[in-house]
């Protein structure tokens, strides 16, 4: 049997070179290498996993930045409009009064025949929708008579009737001749006629010249008749003056009247008696003419 004798310090073999026994030392150049792979911490691959997949990511972001990148041609590309949509406003329903004032188309009425009308005038603008009304103004505005009693209209036809004019209310009527002439309704005057004032010329619608000879029969104060020549437009006669007929009973009467030169183609003869208390005019006949 062989004994083994154990070694002290002084008989070990010289083991500086770190390596196991028994161990071939590493190649010249590998120690280096050797050592830092043995001292390796077991987590360095997932550490390159990391940094790959942070490559893989940057070159994926760069492909993006290049491929979004606006080429040369960009000042070509066609923007759609953009339409923007008006608020939709609904609008409150009012009560308040329009203040345009609405159109009124009027149609001017045919112009009138005034030929055969003593009144009123047919170049001014007074007309009467009333053949009362019509026959009072003729009474006061063209014959003369003061303050007079005014009848009812009586109607003759659909266009015509006659309106009795009175001094007073007692007294003698002198009935004015009263007619529609033109289509706006109005009423126009004839002309007038008494009882007591009988006109047998001139006649109405007649032309007549200076001197004009007049005639017919009257019952008046003293007989006497005032004979006035009128032109269309003016009250003042252009010819007047005086025949007799009777004063107790009714007689004849006739004249010659003279009359300046007319300045319009129409007027009348107006035969006159007058009240023997005041003068004012009792009763009146009114025959239309024209001048020669």
């Amino acid at each position: 049997m062989s004994q083994i004798t154990p070694t002290t310090g002084a008989d070990r073999p010289d083991d500086s070179s770190g390596q196991p026994e028994g161990t071939a030392p590493p190649p010249p150049g590998r120690t280096a290498a050797a050592g830092r792979d043995s001292s390796a911490p077991s987590g360095g691959r997932p550490i390159g996993l990391i940094v790959a997949l942070a490559v893989a990511v940057g070159v994926i972001a760069a492909l993006i930045a290049v491929l979004m990148w606006p080429s040369d041609d960009a000042g070509d590309v066609v923007t759609e409009p953009t339409t923007t949509l008006a608020p939709t406003t609904t609008a409150t329903p009012t009560t308040e009064p329009s203040t345009t004032s609405p159109t009124t188309v009027t149609t001017a009425p045919a112009p009138v025949d005034t030929s055969t009308a003593v009144f009123p005038d047919g170049s001014g603008e007074v007309r009467y929708d009333d053949p009362v009304e019509a026959a009072r103004a003729f009474a006061v505005d063209f014959v003369g008579f003061t303050d007079p009693v005014v009848g009812e209209f009586m109607q003759s036809d659909a266009r015509s009737g006659e309106v009795e004019v009175r001094p007073m209310a007692n007294g003698p009527a002198t009935t004015a001749f009263v007619r529609q002439l033109g289509s706006d309704g109005t009423w126009w005057v004839l002309g007038s006629a008494t009882a007591n004032i009988v006109i047998d010329a001139p006649k109405a619608g007649g032309s007549i010249a200076s001197p004009v000879a007049v005639s017919g029969s009257a019952l008046a104060f003293e007989g006497t008749v005032d004979v006035e020549i009128r032109q269309d437009g003016a009250r003042q006669p252009i010819g007047t003056d005086v025949v007799t007929g009777g004063g107790d009973i009714i007689r004849p009467f006739s004249g010659d009247i003279e009359f300046s030169i007319p300045t319009e183609p129409y007027g009348a003869v107006v035969f006159l008696t007058r009240s023997e208390q005041d003068g004012r005019v009792w009763e009146a006949g009114v025959v239309r003419v024209s001048f020669a």
